[in-house]
């Protein structure tokens, strides 16, 4: 993997770059558990084949029909070499979903665990925007002042934050033990969320909660 150096607001932090492709679908509703048994059974195993590959996640809102699947990558080569064996699997998959895939790159800024998620884990995401040119300042935020108030978190498992540099998009995830414990501390997060961005001079794009349907993450821990 390769080497990167974080300068904080206060400190330097040396780690891994790790990068991720997610794929978005808006799936017909009475598909997802297909979609879940197909990437969980046929997915993964042909993920899993291609060198650099470190994990992958499923996220499912059964609401809405929306859809995250993401895989993670020791660094942006492997990932980019990834995406013609990808997009086929990816294809079967969206078709059974019922959905279009819209498919994002990301570059890994943090990785936090507190202990494995179990079945009927809940995953609160929340997209941010800031200028490019803070993009270090969101990241030195989440880690150092939301991320110890989120671990203190009533059935808080782990967060993560992915980033774009170019872009100044950001998307932070925190799972949680279940859904319940998930809609116990909505508005204390909330109020963590707020305070965060608008210290880091970030904007909240939105908000949404999933069931973690899959969690096989290698992503080494980076906070």
């Amino acid at each position: 993997m390769d080497r990167w150096r974080h300068r904080g607001a206060s400190h330097e932090v040396w780690g891994w770059i790790v990068h991720a492709r997610s794929t978005t679908i808006q799936a017909n509703k009475s598909s997802i558990d297909a979609g879940v048994t197909h990437v969980r059974d046929e997915v993964l195993p042909a993920l899993k084949q291609l060198d650099g590959f470190v994990g992958l996640s499923m996220m499912v809102d059964r609401e809405s029909g929306m859809c995250i699947v993401t895989s993670a990558w020791v660094n942006e080569d492997a990932m980019r070499a990834s995406a013609d064996q990808v997009q086929q699997v990816r294809n079967r998959a969206a078709e059974l979903l019922g959905g279009s895939p819209k498919v994002e790159e990301w570059e890994i800024a943090l990785m936090h665990r507190e202990h494995q998620t179990r079945p009927g884990a809940g995953c609160r995401v929340g997209w941010l925007q800031t200028d490019p040119g803070r993009i270090d300042d969101l990241i030195d935020t989440f880690k150092t002042v939301a991320l110890p108030q989120i671990e203190e978190l009533d059935g808080f498992c782990s967060a993560s934050m992915m980033i774009d540099r170019a872009t100044g998009r950001a998307v932070t995830s925190m799972s949680f033990d279940s859904k319940e414990a998930m809609d116990a501390n909505r508005e204390r997060a909330t109020q963590i969320r707020t305070a965060g961005t608008k210290r880091a001079g970030a904007t909240v794009v939105e908000v949404r909660e999933f069931e973690l349907a899959l969690a096989h993450l290698s992503v080494p821990e980076m906070a």
